[in-house]
């Protein structure tokens, strides 16, 4: 903390000097003398008839009566009081109100747009362990411990009990955590990977994911149908309550979204054969086939105008809806870096095996490319144009070409 305050100092101190270097020449005596300055135009005035004397432009007459007028005019001046005249001096008001309020302008912006939390070593390496980063457990407990006592003297700092509710399951410390979670309300409702991680903790505490472990999964999968752990602990949840054919179907969909071959498959592909045993379900047979051509078929495509804004590692939507809803019949996802990409939607991709894709005789059609890969569309996203089709169509054409404003 105390580099970066020495960093933003010299950095308000170097705009300051920029600012007022038109006024540093001023800094001078603020007055000269009057008779001073009438000198110096007398002696110019006289110079200038010598000269022109000298050059012939000027006779000897009229020379000598101009030189009597300037010599009486001299001493006439001579006469009078010397008095002083004020020169333009330094607008120190002026200076003292811009090194006043470029600070305490610069400090408001951060409050306002920068990260002040940061500069508070607890809660930044709280925040670290919470990810796995610090590797002196006492240091870490230190650490909670501190951001624990804080909390209690600020307990309206949501993001903060978020902290602390990660910090304490990392640390094994369920219930502590699960009351963590409960004080930080409203910071997490639309956070999936915290609200998963809330259903793990309630589900180690009561010992079952029924109940409030669910409700808190079906909440964050309605904020992101597709995020990992959220699916794996709905997958679990259908697992325990024997519901195998549903907890199959949920891990497959997970699958699909993994690594080929990455240790979490082989994982799942273990807890699938599993669920397949325990259920009586042969291999690879989950549900009922869906008809023959209950699927669309066709090809996304971005705008050239638009290819700078979009990454390799966007995530590439397909959506499937009913026409005139916004809830998705199914998704498909993938890499920006696979466009031209060519797609087939079926109730493999289904959100919910209640609400298939098979089930409808037309579908609302669309693509978007995203940056986070959220579920609910987000400014900056680049969309097409959503498209009504028949269940079977085959050839449809998405064109990527309007940026979410």
């Amino acid at each position: 903390m105390t580099a970066f305050v020495v960093a933003a100092a010299a950095t308000v101190v170097i705009v300051l000097v920029l600012l007022m270097r038109p006024y540093f020449g001023r800094l001078g005596p603020g007055e000269s003398s009057r008779a001073q300055l009438n000198a110096a135009i007398y002696r110019d005035q006289f110079a200038r008839l010598e000269q022109d004397l000298a050059e012939g432009t000027l006779g000897q007459a009229d020379h000598a009566q101009a030189k009597a007028e300037l010599q009486r005019r001299v001493l006439e001046d001579t006469a009078v009081q010397d008095q002083k005249t004020a020169v333009v001096g330094v607008p120190r008001r002026t200076m003292i109100g811009v090194g006043l309020a470029v600070p305490v302008a610069a400090g408001a912006f951060y409050l306002l747009i920068g990260t002040p939390a940061a500069m508070d070593p607890m809660a930044t390496q709280a925040a670290a362990a919470g990810h796995g980063q610090l590797s002196n457990p006492q240091e870490f407990e230190r650490m909670v411990t501190a951001l624990a006592e804080k909390l209690e003297k600020d307990p309206s700092n949501a993001k903060g009990w978020a902290m602390l509710a990660r910090s304490y399951k990392a640390m094994g410390r369920a219930p502590e955590a699960q009351k963590a979670f409960e004080r930080a309300g409203a910071a997490i409702e639309d956070d999936p990977e915290m609200l998963a991680s809330y259903a793990d903790v309630v589900a180690s505490n009561a010992g079952t994911l029924a109940g409030k472990a669910t409700q808190l999964i079906d909440k964050a999968l309605a904020v992101d149908p597709n995020h990992p752990m959220s699916l794996w602990l709905k997958g679990t949840a259908h697992f325990e309550q024997k519901n195998y054919q549903q907890a199959v179907r949920t891990w497959e969909k997970l699958v699909a979204m993994l690594p080929a071959g990455s240790d979490d498959v082989r994982m799942l592909e273990g807890a699938i054969s599993d669920a397949r045993a325990k259920g009586g379900l042969p291999p690879g047979a989950v549900a009922a086939a869906a008809p023959a051509g209950a699927n669309v078929k066709g090809v996304v495509e971005l705008d050239p105008a638009l290819k700078a804004k979009a990454g390799p590692d966007d995530v590439v939507m397909v959506i499937a809806r009913r026409p005139g809803t916004r809830m998705p019949l199914a998704v498909l996802r993938k890499r920006a870096a696979d466009l031209p990409l060519q797609f087939t939607l079926d109730d493999s991709l289904s959100m919910d095996p209640n609400s298939r894709l098979s089930s409808v005789a037309e579908i609302e059609v669309e693509a978007r490319i995203s940056k986070t890969g959220l579920a609910r569309q987000e400014a900056g996203d680049l969309l097409s144009t959503a498209q009504t089709v028949k269940l079977g169509a085959n050839g449809v054409a998405l064109r990527v070409a309007k940026v979410v404003q």
